[in-house]
Parts: structure tokens; sequence; C-alpha cells
């Protein structure tokens, strides 16, 4: 079992930058892809960014390419994304997954394991 545990999320102005953590925990992580993704309220969740287990590949939505970047240390367990030039359309609550396979995907039913989210709130 895979424990994700994520922090990072609060509140920002719209051109601000957050970094949200993801931290792992119950067993290694580093040949597990991980991904990110958001659901807005009365929105359905949605693919963000992903990350290969050696973290040589990464993969962003068309609406953060440019503005997030997605990264781990696999000595520390753990996964971030970094959001710069934040817009308000970008705030929801960000969780990341744990994908048993070191290739990333953007679909979320390919992910087994979920943390519980972190909520982002962009102003305008």
């Amino acid at each position: 079992q895979v424990k994700l545990v994520e922090s990072g999320g609060g509140l920002v102005q719209a051109g601000g930058s957050l970094r949200l953590s993801c931290a792992a925990s119950g067993r290694t992580i580093s040949g597990y892809a991980m991904g990110w993704f958001r659901q807005a309220p009365g929105k359905e969740r949605e693919f963000v960014a992903a990350i290969s287990g050696s973290g040589r590949s990464t993969y962003y939505a068309d609406s953060v390419k440019g503005r997030f970047t997605i990264s781990r240390d696999n000595a520390k367990n753990t996964v971030y994304l970094q959001m710069n030039s934040l817009k308000p359309e970008d705030t929801a609550v960000y969780s990341c997954a744990a994908r048993t396979l070191t290739i990333p995907n953007m679909r979320e039913l390919e992910y087994s394991y979920w943390g519980q989210g972190t909520q982002v709130t962009v102003s305008s």
C-alpha cells in the first residue's frame, strides 16, 4: 500500500506561484509513474501533469504547459508541482496519484493510489 499526502496549497493572487508537494509512504515510489490531477467545483477531475518513475519523462495538460513543472525526488519519496503564473481558472483541489507502472498516463483510471488533495485558490 502507498499513502500519499499533498501539501503546499493555499490562496494566491493571479500571477503568483505555489509549489505543491506529494509525500509518499508505505513503500518506495521510485518505480511508479506519478500524476497530478485537479478538480474544480462543479467540474470533473482533470489531468494536470505526470512524470515517469525515473523522472526523465514528463507530460502536461495544454492548459498548464509552460506554467507548471512536475518533478520528483525519489530519495525523498516525494513529487512536486511547481505552479507559476497562476490564473483564477487554476482554482481547484489538486491531488497526486501513483501508477504501479513506470510509464506515465493521463487517464485517472490508470492510477491506483490517490492522496486526499490540497486546495489551491487563485484570486483575480
